[in-house]
């Protein structure tokens, strides 16, 4: 069974040739969901509205929300970002934010849901950085509260790269636990504090990851969460382009039914997002960012 998943077209905005962010990766994933029968051959998901700016505004500053939506981004912004200030990649960042978030609604009904974009863990409470506008977790997670449907957030990230945007933003609150397994070696060099910081050697591969991860997972267990949303990037593959550890790709489906089956066995309602994946080959690429579909549907 297939749990929900949330997806929109205009994930994708026109970058220029040869732009080193694999945008087409989201169509990619599409067909390879309808090829593995997780998606039928048109519909099948749910797709969001753009996130009010108010709702963003609640994680970012809200002259940045306003400059990102009038495409009025400073040209050291739009640099730090490394996307276009274009009106197509502001609607995909308002977007990929309401997409997780209401994947988070999904979860907290149905016990799993998925957004086929987000993960976009760079973006702090200043602005955007490394490919992300806004920070979609941390939109998603700070709206739950707020609302007072959760008491409390646990955000595992497993991409490649530390989540120093998401632990900027929840720095010293108590209601979120930011929990963060990344390459030490790579991007960013300065390294934010998350709740829980595993910063890895180089090449580590899968099962010394596995047990990484296993322990991780058991530093929480006291935390008691309403929700966990997980950032399942593929950039760990030893294939990444801009990866610099050593998993396989039965390495990553190890991981992401770690991750799922543990947070099942819990009865705790888990999001999953797409996080960052980089290769020349969107179609390879795509294969891999679709483990964590196929491992969700396994454990739905």
């Amino acid at each position: 069974m297939t749990p929900p998943i949330v997806y929109h077209p205009d994930y994708m905005a026109q970058l220029r040739p040869g732009h080193r962010f694999p945008m087409s990766k989201y169509g990619y994933l599409r067909q390879a969901l309808t090829a593995r029968g997780l998606l039928p051959e048109s519909g099948g998901y749910l797709a969001p509205a753009p996130a009010p700016a108010r709702i963003v505004a609640a994680v970012h500053a809200i002259e940045y929300v306003e400059r990102v939506a009038n495409q009025r981004l400073t040209r050291t912004e739009e640099r730090r970002i490394g996307l276009p200030n274009t009106a197509a990649v502001a609607r995909r960042a308002f977007l990929s934010a309401a997409g997780t978030l209401l994947a988070g609604r999904l979860a907290l009904e149905h016990g799993l849901a998925l957004n086929m974009a987000g993960g976009s863990h760079h973006a702090g409470p200043e602005g955007g950085a490394g490919f992300c506008v806004f920070n979609d977790v941390a939109v998603a997670a700070e709206a739950l509260l707020s609302e007072g449907q959760v008491p409390r957030v646990l955000i595992v990230d497993c991409d490649v790269h530390q989540g120093d945007g998401t632990a900027e933003i929840f720095a010293g609150r108590g209601d979120v636990l930011t929990l963060s397994l990344h390459a030490e070696h790579n991007y960013p060099a300065r390294k934010a504090v998350s709740t829980l910081d595993f910063p890895l050697p180089d090449r580590l591969a899968d099962e010394p990851y596995l047990e990484v991860l296993g322990h991780a997972l058991r530093r929480t267990a006291d935390f008691r969460p309403g929700i966990v949303f997980y950032n399942a990037g593929v950039d760990p593959h030893r294939d990444d382009q801009l990866g610099r550890l050593h998993l396989s790709s039965e390495g990553l489906r190890a991981r992401d039914a770690m991750v799922i089956g543990w947070a099942r066995a819990r009865g705790l309602p888990l999001v999953g997002v797409l996080g960052g994946g980089y290769d020349t080959d969107p179609e390879r690429l795509a294969a891999r960012h679709a483990i964590l579909f196929e491992e969700a549907a396994r454990a739905a």
